[in-house]
């Protein structure tokens, strides 16, 4: 048995409560060392006080082998407990039928009757406290968002269009500093073909004033960007967003503010006599930075800022001052225009102290609050129930990515990848993911697919399988094409053609069937497993007495296919071309 190899680590994602009575009990060991495993588990207290009871640590119960990754196998259980506590540990098997018990204290003999009979043996939940426990707010399960960059989604007003507004033109290669008009009245045009899309979610990047095109160089918090309406004009939005049964989300930039903001003109003005400067993190004075030909970057800036962009200095979230402000302002948008969630920008460089005050004031405010952080890497110390709600699941589509597109990870690797991933988190936090394929901050994925429609409809419902909610990017159901950021960022296509009107009908018909699916994807089983030969992946959902299984080939030859289909791509004659899917549902 490989002792190093074992770890658990309880009150965290490998023991949680997943309901107000059911914890799930999870149990990493290398991989193929262990033959199985199971839980020891019951009242800690019934061990003294009821000797009338069976001892609980001679009744195991089986656990199941739930996921497999490169180097370990994860084993998970549900249990309940009437008395609301749970000591518990490890009955483990390995595959020369050795017999070890894994505990609080470390590893014993199964036959170590004092250190059974011993309460502080165990790992314990001392009491499942709900108010401790991660909520998901439950109408996130249901959504499908689709990200606005609202410069780039629909000019509806040319009165507020900025000097210099470039024509409307999809095929074109925006520069950085480009403006081709969208606002927000052109979102409130386009909310029915948003409607019969099927999308039940908007998230839009910064709709703040400030004075570039992405608006991620806030000037005023409480101020719609003049160039895209106003605060009457975002009040309708949301309003008739409501109506058609679409949440809102809005993006907060509270790492970073931009230079023309009056706080940082205050203390370019003022220096260390300022009010402000404390607000910032200014390692000396006078403020200073040699301005290079990129016009966002700055190397030896006498500040911080966001990346090496001198335009964008860097809040100090630790002075009370600077967090009582920002979250007037968070709750603002709240209290007064009603928007469902905040989308977190750089949310990862801002301390933890802020986000849990965040979280308390925002779920004060309206319960089922969804809180979104931006977060490229493993994000556990943010998703414990105090923090956010979730993250833009890069880690997760980029691995999908990786293996369908790029092809630089095998169907294995895939499988081993995804596995790590979702043993991540619980499983509640993983039904909340944000799950993007692309968007502004990432090349479009027919231009990674070399524009192959048929990769990226057998990626796109790849993704629409897994747990966590799917975001579509403007444009992506029309199969627009852009490379890194600013390409990414295209005027929206209004004008598509026969090839982008075919993409759009198999996204709307792809979102249907994810929404009348929802509980499945959001609360049901899921088994990944990797094909012979890197021939593709079969997935598994489960959720009672519903299933799915789907097969996708990402191979170089056919394959045998017996399903019968509820969506397809490729099928013919029983025999599932390269590229090809197969989705089919048993009641």
């Amino acid at each position: 048995m490989n002792f190093a190899g074992v770890y658990h680590r309880p009150e965290s994602e490998m023991a949680y409560l997943y309901t107000k009575d059911i914890m799930h009990i999870r149990l990493k060991t290398a991989k193929d060392d262990i033959a199985g495993v199971s839980l020891l588990h019951g009242d800690p207290y019934s061990l003294r006080s009821r000797p009338d009871l069976p001892k609980f640590y001679t009744q195991p119960t089986p656990m199941k082998k739930i996921h497999t990754d490169e180097l370990f196998d994860y084993w998970q259980l549900a249990v309940t407990e009437p008395k609301k506590r749970l000591a518990y540990a490890f009955e483990l098997i390995d595959q020369s039928n050795n017999c070890f018990i894994y505990t609080d204290q470390g590893f014993i003999k199964s036959d170590d009757l004092k250190m059974l009979e011993d309460a502080n043996t165990y790992f314990r939940m001392p009491y499942f406290q709900d108010i401790d426990a991660f909520h998901a707010p439950k109408w996130v399960e249901q959504t499908v968002w689709y990200q606005i960059f609202p410069e780039r989604f629909a000019n509806g007003d040319a009165a507020n269009d900025p000097v210099g507004t470039k024509p409307w033109d999809p095929q074109t290669h925006p520069g950085r500093q480009d403006f081709y008009g969208g606002d927000l009245q052109g979102v409130i045009n386009h909310l029915d073909y948003l409607k019969q899309l099927g999308v039940n979610g908007l998230y839009f990047n910064p709709i703040f004033k400030a004075p570039s095109n992405h608006k991620y160089d806030t000037q005023d918090y409480y101020q719609i960007d003049p160039h895209f309406g106003d605060a009457k004009l975002f009040k309708k939005l949301v309003e008739q967003a409501h109506q058609r049964g679409m949440r809102v989300m809005l993006d907060a930039v509270f790492n970073h503010i931009g230079d023309q903001s009056p706080m940082w003109q205050d203390v370019l003005k003022n220096g260390q006599d300022s009010k402000y400067a404390d607000w910032f993190h200014i390692n000396r004075f006078p403020i200073t930075y040699t301005p290079t030909d990129n016009f966002e970057f700055a190397k030896d800036a006498t500040y911080d800022t966001f990346d090496y962009t001198p335009h964008m200095p860097k809040l100090n979230t630790a002075n009370p001052k600077v967090q009582d402000w920002l979250l007037d302002i968070a709750g603002y948008w709240v209290r007064e225009f009603d928007i469902d969630a905040w989308r977190l920008d750089v949310a990862n460089e801002i301390d933890h102290h802020f986000w849990r005050r965040f979280h308390n004031e925002m779920l004060t405010l309206k319960d089922d609050f969804y809180i979104l952080g931006e977060i490229w890497h493993s994000a556990q110390p943010w998703l414990n129930g105090d923090e956010f709600t979730g993250v833009m699941n890069y880690d997760y589509t980029g691995a999908i990515i990786n293996h369908f597109i790029k092809r630089e990870l095998s169907s294995q690797g895939l499988v081993d990848r995804l596995s790590h991933q979702l043993m991540l988190y619980r499983d509640q936090t993983n039904a909340m993911m944000f799950n993007v394929l692309d968007s502004h901050d990432t090349a479009r994925i027919m231009t990674l697919a070399n524009e192959d429609d048929q990769l990226v409809r057998q990626t796109l419902a790849f993704t629409f399988l897994q747990p966590g909610c799917p975001s579509i990017y403007y444009g992506t159901e029309y199969g627009m094409t852009g490379d890194n950021d600013p390409d990414c960022r295209k005027p929206m296509n209004w004008y598509p053609d026969a090839k982008a009107m075919a993409m759009h009908d198999f996204v709307r018909d792809l979102i249907k069937w994810r929404k009348e699916h929802w509980q499945l994807i959001a609360q049901g089983t899921i088994e990944l497993t990797a094909l012979p030969n890197d021939q593709g992946i079969v997935i598994k959902r489960q959720l009672q007495h519903k299933q799915l299984t789907a097969v996708f080939n990402t191979g170089r030859e056919s394959l045998d296919c017996q399903l019968v289909p509820l969506i397809s791509q490729g099928l013919q004659k029983r025999r599932l071309r390269p590229k090809g899917f197969v989705i089919a549902m048993q009641n």
